[in-house]
């Protein structure tokens, strides 16, 4: 039987929501979640909770994330210094900017960066100093749909030996897009020997997101979302990639003791299904589980244990509300479904998800970070949420940091001198550079 979930309203989100409310009104009766798209910087550009097929065609809308009452903050120019609740005081400081609406980043061997940019460039950041030229050999990237691009990037454990990288992608195809995963070599300017490796097999999974994480018995997990509008039914369908987590060998092939494997109806790489959209994937240091966070609607968005072959019941159940108001589904458990680790509501679009296991941070040793897009539909509250375990692997408390800077967070990384290192994303999921201006970010302990 599944523990129950422990579901907090936050009183600072909530002080938030009361004192920073858009001067733009919503339209009482907003389009659907399958007509929510980005249809141009001069109309409404939702966040990734909103669908990404291509816009059909209608009247702009008015912008649903304003917060007028919230004024943006640039970033520091000098290094900052907060306090926390654990008396852990901290630095937080620019690495390097000049990022154009960047996804993910994994760490090199020699301490550099690897980071994506959804447009569709991978970029190299190196002594603090990103690189004016971006990384060649990218596959080409479909950029049709608001939520598509360039997305997650991870080093080969063995990197040091075969220098490989992988990248999580929209691929164009006949019919609109789908997503892939590539591997290559590293050479430095270069990647060579580029291919994909893994396509997932519907065409209808244009918008979906994706993130990758290594395991230590050496398997790839890769979660596919795009779980929208008249595709949701397909997340609870084992033969399709929508709306799952996947479990892959590093050459992108189905490890034969996956839980589906061998299966009629089902396809060998899914290692867990009924997912929406999953913005973070972690892999525990110590029990080796993997954890990923997804997106709902409008409130409920989750951290889930991922079990093999387990389903995690979206749309079936969901403590999420339609864009428009309703509850997705008027009960929130069944019997045979996953009930969520964590649920935020409001929801925080969560981004990137690690477990710190560090020595910098003995207080924090075992905590789980999540990245945090906005709270509540309210542009500029962003932050990175740190979860405190208890020893059973159950939520004890939440903190919010870096809430000052007012920035999204797109993705969260614990780098190889053991501090974490945060990536803020742009604003929105535009294709204007002017706007996708973001930074890599570290954060150290103030002794």
């Amino acid at each position: 039987m599944n523990r129950p979930v422990a579901v907090l309203l936050f009183s600072t989100a909530l002080a938030m929501l009361s004192t920073a409310a858009p001067s733009a009104g919503q339209p009482a009766a907003p389009p659907t979640e399958a007509a929510r798209t980005e249809t141009g910087p001069a109309e409404q550009q939702p966040t990734e909770q909103a669908d990404g097929r291509e816009p059909a065609e209608q009247q702009p809308e008015p912008e649903p994330f304003a917060a007028d009452g919230i004024p943006p903050v640039p970033l520091p120019g000098e290094p900052v210094i907060y306090d926390t609740a654990q008396r852990q005081r901290i630095r937080v400081s620019v690495v390097a900017d000049g990022l154009t609406y960047p996804w993910g980043f994994a760490f090199l061997p020699d301490g550099s960066v690897l980071v994506t940019e959804r447009l569709g460039t991978l970029r190299r950041i190196r002594d603090g100093v990103l690189d004016p030229t971006p990384i060649a050999g990218i596959p080409d990237v479909s950029l049709q749909g608001q939520l598509e691009g360039l997305m997650d990037v991870a080093v080969h454990p063995d990197f040091s030996q075969n220098r490989l990288v992988y990248l999580t992608y929209s691929k164009p195809t006949e019919t609109g897009s789908t997503v892939a995963l590539a591997r290559g070599r590293f050479e430095g300017a270069a990647l060579s020997e580029v291919r994909d490796v893994f396509v997932a097999d519907d065409t209808e999974m244009t918008g979906g997101a994706s993130r990758l994480a290594f395991a230590p018995d050496g398997s790839l997990y890769m979660t596919l979302g795009g779980a929208f509008g008249g595709r949701r039914p397909l997340a609870q369908d084992p033969a399709s990639h929508v709306g799952k987590v996947l479990r892959l060998r590093d050459d992108g092939t189905a490890p034969h003791d996956n839980p589906f494997a061998g299966r009629d109806g089902a396809l060998p790489e899914v290692y867990s299904l009924g997912h929406r959209n999953p913005m973070g994937l972690a892999v525990h240091p110590e029990t080796g589980e993997v954890w990923a966070s997804e997106h709902a609607p409008m409130g409920g968005d989750e951290v889930n244990r991922i079990l093999p072959g387990r389903n995690y019941g979206w749309p079936v159940v969901s403590y999420s509300r339609e864009y428009y108001g309703p509850r997705v589904s008027e009960r929130p458990w069944q019997e045979d479904m996953e009930q969520p680790e964590i649920v935020w509501i409001p929801s925080i679009a969560p981004s990137g998800l690690v477990f710190y296991s560090g020595d910098r941070f003995p207080a924090w040793r075992g905590d789980l970070f999540a990245g945090s897009l906005m709270t509540g539909r309210i542009d500029r509250t962003g932050h990175l949420e740190r979860i405190e375990l208890n020893r059973q692997g159950m939520e004890e408390r939440r903190e919010w940091l870096l809430a000052d800077l007012r920035q999204r967070i797109r993705d969260v990384d614990q780098g190889p001198d053991g501090l974490l290192y945060v990536l803020t994303g742009g604003s929105f999921l535009g294709r204007d550079p002017e706007h996708g201006a973001a930074a890599l970010l570290r954060i150290e302990p103030v002794d």
